[in-house]
């Protein structure tokens, strides 16, 4: 690729600069400035000759011996400068002298006198000015506005343009969305082979949304059919259409869409539209600001192009309660693609495909590696099979191990290990025996999932330590009784705490904000509540800028209010009394156990199994 060369005004500096050595240094040589005086006396000792007599000044040749006559005049005067014997030529500004011509008809001196024409001058006095004006404002100008950014271009688009093979996306580099492929495999047919749809009057949707949490390849999966389909890919992010001039985002639009006609066929694809396209409302100060115009310049350019010109619109969202109707409605984002978090399956088919550009060991199982990273998205993965082998870099390892990858899940989900923490051996017997207290009441009750590994080794920034529980498969529906026993695991080591400290500590800090979580949204969102009856109170409402506002109304009464306070209050309470009962019936494995711990800082699921098992 040939590398592009810029204008730059130093180069203009130095080559001013150069210019003025030259003349300063070389074309000074051969000319020698003198005063009137001593053209005087050269002229009556007749050391001068073919004279030029102009309006202002007096050039002519000098004859041999002149620069040492010219030396003796001056003396030592050293502010003036010296004369060489190489200056054959001289100047001197012209003075009121009458008898001049005489005096040089006198001594047989040849001269002429040259008219000198005014307009040249009058005409670079005011016109090279002006060119250096223009060119210096042209350059500035073009300065301003390089690179698609700058006053000039405020109004061009920011759109990233991807021609034909430049994506170097493919299905192929997707996995574990096969239901979004599917869906998207009728626009590349349509941009490979339009005819085929016109035929039977058919027409492609205008615009396609991708829906779904952040990190499940929404951007990817667009790029890949843009390299499915072998066409143009403009790539922009909703947040690059606004700008503080006003009217900036509409022109960028329209400039967008612009571009897009003249590339034909293509697909343009806006990430984050929920920066560009949030619902409507009332202004605050009046009238409507540059969001809503940019979004008003979005679905009008959207309603005016014809989608037989070969132009799809795709656009991403994780956000999409938040969308302004207009934005949804057929003839405009008609179709919505969900890209939901993979299931097992889809794990391993991410895994296969980001350890192609690694080196793994014999012994890494990617089934195994899928069923440890329940709930991770594509970019989740990817950042695991990073970590595991920049760990494997840091060991000195030829290939990737199935326990650096192990150990990557475990930093990726509880943080960096951090050995170095000094730890007081009473803080250190605590978090022992509140750990073991969560391991313990996971391994009795039936429906928690089941622990995989314990540690007392400070990880992130503030856990001192960690009980790892991954479950058995991939859940979408939980029971009262599954939520229960997942909040009496939460509170377990609150439990252990008091039943060996005779009180809690500010460890279960984490453990209380989840419980309280999940006991509110049994009461108030899944009607779980017996004295409440089947009644979900979490109805949703509309939000200014996403945000609850303090004096917003409730659906129900002050009255129902405190009934869901106390209905949570009290299943916080049972489930607490429940984790210490089967700790208190456990204490001799929980004190056993969390001793061992103590020695060994990690123990892993089958070794607790084990040891649990033993006892009984």
């Amino acid at each position: 690729m040939e590398k592009k060369v810029s204008f730059s005004l130093a180069y203009f500096l130095i080559a001013f600069l150069v210019l003025i050595t030259l003349q300063n240094y070389f074309l000074s040589r051969t000319i020698a400035q003198i005063s009137y005086s001593e053209f005087k006396v050269l002229l009556k000792e007749r050391l001068i000759n073919d004279l030029e007599i102009r309006q202002d000044t007096i050039e002519g040749k000098l004859v041999k011996g002149a620069d040492e006559r010219i030396a003796a005049l001056r003396g030592s005067d050293t502010r003036q400068p010296k004369v060489s014997p190489d200056m054959k030529t001289f100047f001197v500004v012209r003075m009121e002298d009458g008898d001049l011509v005489k005096e040089l008809t006198a001594n047989g001196i040849r001269f002429n006198a040259l008219q000198e024409s005014t307009w040249f001058r009058t005409l670079l006095s005011w016109v090279v000015p002006v060119l250096l004006f223009v060119g210096l404002w042209g350059f500035l100008m073009k300065r301003m506005g390089a690179a698609g950014g700058g006053l000039m271009a405020v109004g061009k688009s920011k759109a990233k343009i991807y021609v034909e093979g430049e994506t170097k996306v493919t299905f192929e580099d997707v996995a574990g969305v096969e239901e979004a492929e599917e869906e998207l495999k009728e626009v590349i047919e349509f941009l490979r082979n339009p005819q085929k749809f016109q035929t039977l009057g058919g027409k492609i949707p205008k615009g396609i949304l991708l829906v779904g949490p952040p990190g499940t390849g929404k951007t990817l999966l667009a790029r890949a059919v843009a390299g499915e389909a072998k066409v143009a890919f403009l790539s922009i992010s909703g947040s690059d259409f606004v700008e503080m001039f006003v009217g900036v985002g509409a022109a960028r639009v329209r400039d967008l869409f612009a571009q897009a006609e003249k590339m034909a066929p293509c697909i343009i694809f806006i990430d984050e539209i929920d920066a560009l396209g949030r619902a409507r409302g009332i202004s605050p100060i009046g009238g409507v600001d540059e969001k809503e115009q940019t979004l008003t310049q979005l679905l009008t350019e959207m309603d005016g192009f014809d989608t037989k010109k070969g132009v799809i619109i795709m656009a991403a969202t994780n956000r999409p309660e938040i969308l302004d109707q207009a934005l949804l409605r057929p003839g405009r984002f008609d179709r919505h693609v969900v890209v939901d978090r993979p299931d097992l399956k889809g794990r391993e088919e991410i895994f296969a495909v980001h350890i192609k550009k690694i080196k793994i060991a014999g012994d890494v199982v990617l089934k195994t590696l899928a069923s440890l990273t329940p709930g991770m998205v594509g970019a989740d993965i990817a950042n695991v099979v990073n970590e595991a082998a920049l760990l494997a870099v840091r060991k000195g390892k030829d290939v990737v191990e199935m326990k650096d990858f192990e150990d990557a899940i475990e930093r990726v989900v509880a943080g960096l290990e951090k050995k170095s923490r000094v730890i007081s051996p009473k803080e250190r017997e605590r978090v022992a025996y509140h750990e073991m207290g969560h391991a313990l009441v996971a391994s009795v009750l039936p429906n928690a999932d089941p622990v995989r590994r314990v540690s007392i080794i400070p990880r992130g920034v503030a856990a001192l330590g960690y009980t790892l529980q991954l479950p058995t498969e991939d859940r979408f529906l939980l029971t009262r009784s599954e939520l229960l026993d997942r909040m009496a695991v939460m509170l377990g080591g609150k439990a252990a705490e008091e039943l060996i400290f005779g009180e809690a500590s500010t460890g279960a800090k984490n453990d209380l904000e989840r419980a309280t979580d999940m006991a509110t949204a049994m009461i108030k969102a899944y009607g779980m509540s017996e004295k409440l009856g089947p009644v979900s109170y979490d109805k949703a409402r509309p939000r200014f800028l996403d945000v609850q506002m303090a004096g917003q109304p409730k659906d129900y009464s002050e009255h129902t209010a405190q009934e869901i306070d106390d209905e949570v209050h009290q299943l916080l309470r049972d489930t607490l009394r429940k984790s210490s009962e089967i700790l208190r019936e456990n204490r001799a494995q929980l004190e056993r156990i969390a001793r061992i711990l103590l020695e060994r800082e990690v123990i892993e699921g089958d070794e607790l199994k084990a040891l649990i098992a033993e006892r009984q």
